[in-house]
């Protein structure tokens, strides 16, 4: 049986050199660059009282709330970084996109959960990395929901164990 994917396309706006929100984003901001969408709604809001509800598993949002970080990445791999950059934001930088994500959660050993950008969605965000030179990110892309806390951490870890051994629909 050939089960069909179910998605969602959501607007975002592309948004580069977000303003710092933690002093370690601070402390990279001299070698890294960060180019995200930033998306309408509150998606993040209803998958996290869905696993809360669903899991009993309170998790803590993302600082920026709903984004696909599509560059993360150390300016050393953009090689003539300055101009290479500029030229990026001035092209992109304020421009909405629609993003497709698949519904299910996923969630990881280390007690993250994210909705998936199926490949065959990721190829605009791929192409504006692309122009700078960088290949594919080390994380595929995604869009963060939560994660978990020191206090609930060993419950995410047996919900994704419960989830590989059983799969999804076990729960």
């Amino acid at each position: 049986m050939k089960m069909s994917k179910k998605l969602i396309t959501l607007e975002g706006k592309i948004i580069f050199d977000p303003m710092d929100r933690t002093n370690k984003h601070m402390k990279q901001s001299s070698w890294k660059r960060i180019a995200m969408v930033k998306l309408d709604g509150d998606i993040c809001d209803l998958y996290t009282w869905f696993i809360e509800r669903r899991y009993n598993l309170k998790l803590n949002k993302p600082l920026r709330g709903a984004h696909i970080s599509f560059i993360n990445d150390s300016i050393k791999k953009l090689g003539d970084y300055d101009d290479k950059w500029r030229y990026l934001k001035e092209k992109w930088d304020g421009k909405t996109i629609s993003i497709t994500l698949s519904v299910d959660p996923n969630i990881g050993p280390t007690g993250h959960w994210w909705l998936t950008i199926p490949e065959e969605y990721r190829k605009e965000l791929h192409s504006i990395r692309k122009e700078v030179g960088l290949g594919r990110p080390y994380y595929g892309l995604h869009m963060s929901i939560g994660y978990s806390n020191e206090k609930n951490i060993e419950q995410s870890k047996y919900i994704d164990r419960l989830i590989k051994n059983f799969g999804r629909n076990y729960l």
